[in-house]
């Protein structure tokens, strides 16, 4: 790359090898007078490539130089393609280059004594790079960082994720993303783990049926945690959420400047029956939590098989032990005996994964030879293990080449190492050697969840054998072009470059196999149409086609060197690190050595971690957000593939839930009408214990103070009736072993169930399921899980979530109120107590939304509801009548937990 003159150079350098996404922060900045004055992030999706501009404009306030320090966590899968720093106006370029080279450069700074930075491992997905400039006072700094990325396709959906993370308050704050899909956008959503209600109206979202414009630009105020604070609120995750239209094969061509990209996911098909046998890891070192996660899994992955399945399970430590003698069909009745056994594994013993995968090899072979397994059907091997071999065959490489040997590409093998403790290049060999992926499964409170995402990737097959086809004559240096198998949910890409003397329409065929026929796809692109398609500079990033083949050809080229011979790696690192450099890329292969201004004594490098970076490091994980993330922050700002799937499941986890009151003793809380809802709620549970001791409550005018805990207890259920009648009904339910259908409303496409516990004072557990959009949100003492399209996220309680699906938003603020609310449905709130002990509360509002199908054990309260008249001796008790059932009902006062009011109420056991 030639530096314009006006660019200085010195022998000061600054490495960064392998970079990927991005965010950036400065824990300093105000405290020692760098303000970041501007921050804006502009990513541009077109036809599903991201590129993405980062911008942090800083500035010295002090009287003393300072140091500006510029921090990003970057994504796996974006490689960046340019970094650049301008102070006083002149311009400090990055240059890509072999890392050998770079590496030596950053060798020598460091014998002359200078410091060096590395990129470290921050999260499931996240590497975070810090590199810190000298700035003197009144001086302004520039920071530009750009990335680019293939959004894949994981369970039905494309995620970009942007972490916000500004460390202060920013005058100039704001977020563009573009997405231009040419086959059309068929749905998009937005989430947030940092904004609340206040900042609603800072996110503006406009779609129509190709394009798509997200804008965040906050005020001032508006990222203050109080006005009297000058705190920001931004801190976390902005996802953004879309899938395509397509047709019912599934195929879309799309041509630009020469290049071209097939994308392949065909809508209909049927799911092929699977012949699956489980190897799970029962040593000694699965003890505890990671056993307990295991089981539950297991228990989940097991009712989540198709009745037209096989499989068995193998359990093994230092022998392996077979559960049934040959695969079984997927009935309910040996399902249910499969989950009793998996509910009884008990972890003690050595680590013995050569028997366990041969025996599991053996299994699948002793069946196709006694003509069990179905034609058309999958053979799946699903390994779990969390440590290294340690008995019997404990050489990895031997292993290896035992199970390659066995397996003979007749079946395909998945390896999730559990936790840091095993290899995961071991096992990442030990899969794409045998047609699958490796995955790692974080140690977390959502492992369990981890395990059943990565099982819906792979529970329903489509094709196999899948190959795509073109003209010789029209096209050239295609990527990977040959899958061994194709799930629902996910994706194929294929890209190419287009001959010179090509046809005018260029002709794709993709053929495979399904459960009953071989099947062909054909699709046909007019290079003329398509090229008009791109040609607006609005909106979309040009030339954007040739990267995307670079950056899969890159990816495609650096899976292979994983089994290949040592010559064959050689030679596809060769490839691979020529087209890194043509293309600017910072990959594993490449470094992006930055100047520095004269005189600051200080080179850096930073290597891109690998798996197994992770697991010399130790490094612990607390979860986080999961997929293709993007962030931006301050400092500077502070700046399988063999399926066509995505990399990693997308399930966050976040911190622990409260009350929607904060604890706080009764001489400190005086007056809690601050934190009430304008809108009262029509269902509210909550313990009976410990809520008016930690409580002082001032009331309203038409309430009087709360009495001791001893004089007005806290109801279980209140229901403000329908209509004008200002009566509500305090309810308490009969203990139960069975679920409760609280709620079922067709009108409204909603069911509530429950489990209720009296002696927890709530419930056990709720479920909320929408027919539309199809969601599920289940929520218990300790998480919240939401269900779509098979694929799950999970959130701790008390933290902060704005998430927009058409026709449905969920919110969760800090106080740990989840509401799930529409323009047309009815509002239903979620809370967990502080005490995991305790049950769930939960209240209703807009009831008038109701259908008049409405029924349930609350719902029926929303149809007809007769009152007998009083006894005239005693006007505190009456008969209620609900559908044909008398209930007897004692007025009596009661504490409203939500409101903080003392209220009357008829108190009714249903």
């Amino acid at each position: 790359m030639k530096i314009p003159e006006h660019v200085h150079t010195c022998r000061i350098i600054l490495v960064l090898p392998s970079l990927l996404l991005t965010v950036l922060q400065t824990a300093t900045a105000q405290k020692n007078g760098i303000d970041i004055y501007s921050l804006t992030v502009d990513s541009r999706v077109s036809s599903r490539f991201a590129h993405t501009v980062v911008t942090s404009r800083v500035v010295n306030k002090a009287d003393a130089v300072q140091e500006a320090t510029f921090q990003m966590e970057l994504p796996r899968k974006a490689f960046i393609t340019n970094f650049s720093m301008v102070i006083d106006g002149v311009t400090y370029p990055g240059t890509v280059k072999e890392k050998a080279t770079a590496q030596e450069q950053y060798n020598a700074a460091v014998s002359r004594g200078e410091s060096a930075g590395l990129i470290k491992t921050t999260g499931r997905k996240m590497e975070e790079f810090q590199v810190s400039v000298s700035v003197a006072p009144a001086t302004k700094v520039t920071f530009e960082l750009v990335y680019e990325e293939l959004l894949r396709r994981h369970l039905g959906v494309y995620e970009l994720l942007l972490k916000v993370r500004p460390q202060q308050l920013v005058k100039h704050l704001q977020m563009d993303i573009h997405i231009f899909e040419p086959q059309g956008i068929s749905f998009l959503e937005t989430e947030s783990t940092f904004i609340t209600n206040e900042l609603a109206d800072a996110l503006t979202t406009s779609k129509n049926t190709t394009k798509a414009h997200i804008c965040f630009k906050p005020t001032l105020s508006q990222q203050q945690k109080a006005p009297d604070q000058q705190d920001t609120i931004l801190d976390g995750n902005f996802i953004v959420r879309y899938d395509v239209n397509r047709t019912h094969s599934g195929n879309s061509i799309q041509i630009e400047n020469g290049y071209f990209v097939h994308y392949f996911a065909p809508e209909g098909l049927p799911t092929m029956p699977k012949n699956v046998v489980f190897v799970i890891d029962k040593s000694g070192s699965m003890n505890g939590r990671k056993i307990q996660q295991t089981r539950e899994a297991l228990i989940k992955i097991l009712s989540d098989l198709n009745p037209k399945d096989q499989f068995n399970l193998i359990v093994f430590s230092g022998e392996a032990t077979q559960w049934e003698p040959s695969l079984v069909p997927a009935s309910e009745e040996n399902v249910n005996k499969a989950r009793s056994y998996a509910a009884s594994i008990q972890a003690r013993g050595g680590t013995n994964i050569n028997d366990a995968m041969l025996g599991a090899v053996q299994l699948l072979e002793s069946s196709n030879r006694a003509e069990l397994l179905s034609a058309g059907s999958v053979s799946l091997i699903i390994l779990l293990t969390d440590g290294d071999p340690t008995v019997g065959e404990t050489s990895p490489t031997q292993i290896q080449k035992n199970v390659q040997e066995a397996i003979a590409s007749q079946y395909s093998l998945f390896c999730l190492g559990f936790g840091f403790d095993v290899s995961y290049a071991f096992l990442e060999k030990l899969a794409l050697d045998n047609g699958g992926l490796a995955r790692r499964i974080y140690e977390d409170s959502d492992s369990a969840l981890q395990l059943q995402d990565f099982y819906q990737e792979v529970a329903n097959p489509l094709l196999t054998e899948v190959a795509f086809e073109y003209p010789s004559n029209s096209v050239e240096e295609v990527t990977q072009n040959n899958f061994q198998l194709f799930f629902r949910g996910s994706e194929m890409v294929v890209a190419g470059k287009l001959r010179d003397q090509s046809p005018d329409v260029l002709l794709g065929k993709v053929r495979g196999q399904t459960h009953m026929e071989n099947i062909t796809f054909q699709a046909e692109s007019s290079t003329a149409e398509q090229e008009g398609l791109f040609q607006s500079p609005k909106y979309i990033f040009h030339n954007f086609m040739e990267r995307l083949w670079a950056y899969l050809t890159i990816q495609q080229l650096l899976e292979k060197t994983v089994s290949a011979s040592d010559d064959e790696s050689k030679a596809l690192k060769t490839r691979a690190l020529n087209l890194s450099l043509s293309y600017n890329f910072v990959t594993p292969l490449t470094s992006m050595v930055v100047t520095k201004p004269e005189g600051q004594e200080q080179s850096q490098v930073a290597n891109k971690p690998v798996e197994e970076d992770k697991r010399r490091e130790n490094i612990h994980y607390s979860g986080g957000a999961s997929n293709f993330p993007t962030s931006f922050g301050a400092g500077a700002l502070g700046a399988s593939e063999r399926y066509g799937q995505p990399g990693h499941p997308d399930v966050s986890y976040r911190p622990r839930p409260s009350h929607f009151f904060p604890h706080q003793n009764l001489e400190r809380l005086t007056d809690m009408s601050h934190l009430m809802p304008t809108s009262r709620p029509l269902v509210f549970l909550d313990s009976n214990q410990g809520v008016l001791d930690r409580l002082k409550i001032k009331t309203k005018e038409t309430t009087t103070s709360a009495p001791s805990p001893a004089a007005v207890q806290a109801p279980a259920i209140i229901l403000p009736l329908p209509g004008s009648s200002v009566d509500r009904i305090c309810v308490d339910i009969r203990p139960s072993q069975d679920s409760v259908d609280l709620l079922s409303d067709p009108g409204q496409g909603l069911e509530v169930t429950g489990k209720y516990k009296r002696q927890k004072g709530g419930f056990f557990w709720v479920k909320v399921t929408y027919k539309n959009p199809q969601v599920q949100v289940g929520v218990s003492p300790e998480h919240v899980v939401v269900t779509r399209d098979q694929r799950s996220s999970a959130y701790k309680w008390k933290e902060t979530l704005f998430s927009v699906l058409p026709g449905l938003k969920m919110t969760m603020d800090k106080t740990g109120l989840l509401l799930l609310s529409g323009p047309d449905k009815v509002t239903i709130g979620l809370s967990s107590q502080n005490d995991p002990g305790k049950g769930l509360l939960l209240l209703l509002r807009d009831t008038d939304r109701f259908s008049s199908q409405v029924s349930g054990t609350l719902g029926q309260f929303y149809q007809d509801v007769l009152w007998e008249p009083p006894a005239a001796a005693d006007d505190s008790r009456r008969m209620l009548r609900v559908q044909g059932k008398d209930y007897s009902a004692t007025r009596e006062l009661k504490l409203d937990y939500h409101e903080g009011t003392e209220i009357s109420c008829w108190s009714v056991e249903l």
